[in-house]
């Protein structure tokens, strides 16, 4: 009888998991025709067509959902002796990682992360922590597992994906006496303006430059350290913000404000998590990384990351 081939198994586990040869053969990196081939020899070594074509797409035979299990555990357990790294099951893991992030994460990720964590890895516990100045010495340091938001500072030197991209919006009371409409660079010039001072971002920096540039000298009533009441003050007051997007569109349905487009271009910036060297081939870290990914729109998800 033939040996059966590791790269095989490799084969097997991923069209089982995506039913699939194409999108089988793109995760490992390999040509769809080498997968095929190895699901030929497959198929020969075993006497079993493992995959049936059905009206439903491909679907496993009786013999290949019972050999999945059995051979899933050999290609972890070779990948185990491969890196030296022990197999991570999020379903059983009891751990706790620790993410920084910008407060627009803790109004956007955190309450879409921690329902997927109580559904499937319910041993898992997240410690958020407040992006600062201090943020890529405590990833170097191991202290921080992974950060997540718009962190100019830690495009060089970390690993980094990006998760989606993000623009201003200027949002005011929905009964604000003097705004209607549209917005004009005169009136977005003589309101007044909540601005937020984060540290470690760069928001404040994009918008400040951003309407120099074009001639728009703002201004500013009150200076708050976050967003986290933001909308609310504005809500309650006759204060303009400028803020993302994503936190404009969260916000308007829990206060009574509107959106308008700020009278000038101001530039897009891209949202990313970053990680640590060390982290890199953690299986825990891998698999935490993955989800946050999978949490953000995928229109706008960029391949995994690169170390700059």
């Amino acid at each position: 009888m033939a040996s059966l081939d590791l790269e095989w198994i490799s084969v097997f586990d991923e069209i089982y998991k995506a039913l699939n040869v194409s999108r089988a053969a793109e995760t490992l990196g390999i040509s769809q025709g080498a997968a095929s081939t190895a699901l030929g020899r497959l198929r020969s070594y075993y006497g079993d067509p493992l995959f049936a074509r059905t009206s439903r797409g491909m679907r496993p035979t009786p013999r290949a959902d019972a050999l999945h299990p059995l051979l899933r555990q050999v290609r972890e357990s070779l990948e185990n002796a491969r890196t030296g790294a022990p197999a991570f099951d999020p379903s059983s893991a009891r751990r706790s990682f620790r993410v920084c992030m910008t407060d627009l994460g803790e109004i956007s990720l955190l309450p879409r992360l921690l329902n997927h964590l109580q559904s499937r890895a319910p041993g898992i516990d997240i410690e958020a922590e407040k992006i600062s100045a201090d943020t890529p010495r405590r990833l170097e340091d191991g202290a921080v597992d992974l950060a997540v938001g718009y962190m100019p500072q830690l495009d060089a030197g970390f690993y980094q994906q990006s998760l989606f991209e993000q623009d201003f919006l200027c949002i005011a009371s929905a009964s604000h006496a003097r705004i209607g409409k549209r917005l004009g660079k005169q009136a977005y010039g003589t309101e007044r303006h909540v601005e937020v001072s984060t540290s470690g971002t760069g928001h404040t920096a994009i918008v400040e430059k951003a309407l120099a540039a074009a001639g728009i000298q703002r201004s500013v009533a009150l200076r708050v350290p976050s967003f986290l009441a933001v909308a609310q003050i504005v809500a309650e007051t006759e204060l303009l913000a400028t803020v993302p997007r994503h936190y404009a569109s969260v916000m308007l349905a829990r206060e009574p404000i509107r959106h308008l487009p700020v009278p000038c271009k101001l530039p897009r910036y891209t949202v990313k998590q970053h990680w640590h060297a060390r982290f890199h081939r953690d299986p825990g870290n891998a698999w935490l990384r993955q989800v946050v990914a999978g949490l953000m729109p995928p229109a706008v998800m960029s391949p995994p990351a690169r170390r700059r």
